[in-house]
């Protein structure tokens, strides 16, 4: 299992009467437009990043499913103390021929959120990271499933004048959203925002931050991926 660390890009959002509903589903009581803060993630895209490797829409897809309910933190530190906001929906969106994975968020208005809230509206915080487990990690140039073995192709190489590149796909879980951190590596990614994300600009622009981390799961240390 190939364990996926991505960056992401925070943009704020104004909730409608529908999310709403979405959100009194994730709290254990009614809660008030005039109580949350809520905010977009575009997560993740079908573009090829910095490490080379690219989500399948069918990936996206399924990560649409598993992310909704996850939780928020502070920093790479999992504990409750660290959960500031929770997913409440996600949705994969067509822009200039890319699919992205959009998470919408929300988080309580309180005096130990406001600095947050405010660093998230004054475009501080923008960048976040974002984490996954897929079972397929395909190579481009060969197709074979670098999660399972080696092949001699290495991303970012060009064979033939292909470049090599590598295709992730189905996920089996999705980690919170996790830290604001965002990991020091990483390309130029889509973002999507609507005052969203990942990412106050219009619903997503072209590019901008995404970093990109891998956790590589055991015994594929010697695979060129």
């Amino acid at each position: 299992m190939e364990n996926i660390t991505k960056g992401a890009v925070v943009l704020k959002a104004a909730p409608t009467a529908a999310d709403m509903g979405l959100i009194n589903a994730q709290s254990l009581r009614e809660l008030k437009e005039e109580e949350i803060f809520t905010f977009r993630v575009a997560a993740a895209d079908t573009q090829v990043d910095r490490d080379f490797e690219r989500f399948s829409r069918p990936c996206l897809e399924k990560l649409a499913e598993l992310y909704v309910g996850k939780p928020f933190i502070t920093d790479h530190r999992w504990s409750s103390s660290n959960q500031v906001a929770r997913v409440y929906a996600a949705a994969v969106e067509e822009g200039g021929g890319v699919s992205r994975l959009v998470l919408s968020c929300y988080m309580l208005r309180s005096a130990a959120n406001q600095p947050t809230i405010d660093a998230i509206e004054a475009g501080i915080i923008r960048e976040v990271s974002v984490g996954v487990a897929v079972k397929s990690a395909v190579c481009s140039i060969c197709g074979a499933d670098k999660s399972r073995g080696c092949c001699e192709h290495r991303p970012g190489r060009a064979y033939d004048g292909t470049l090599c590149t590598v295709e992730l796909g189905d996920p089996t879980e999705a980690y919170g959203p996790a830290s604001w951190p965002c990991p020091p590596s990483g390309r130029p990614a889509s973002s999507s925002a609507t005052p969203v994300r990942k990412r106050g600009r219009e619903m997503c622009p072209t590019r901008t931050h995404r970093a990109a981390r891998k956790l590589r799961s055991r015994g594929k240390r010697n695979c060129p991926l």
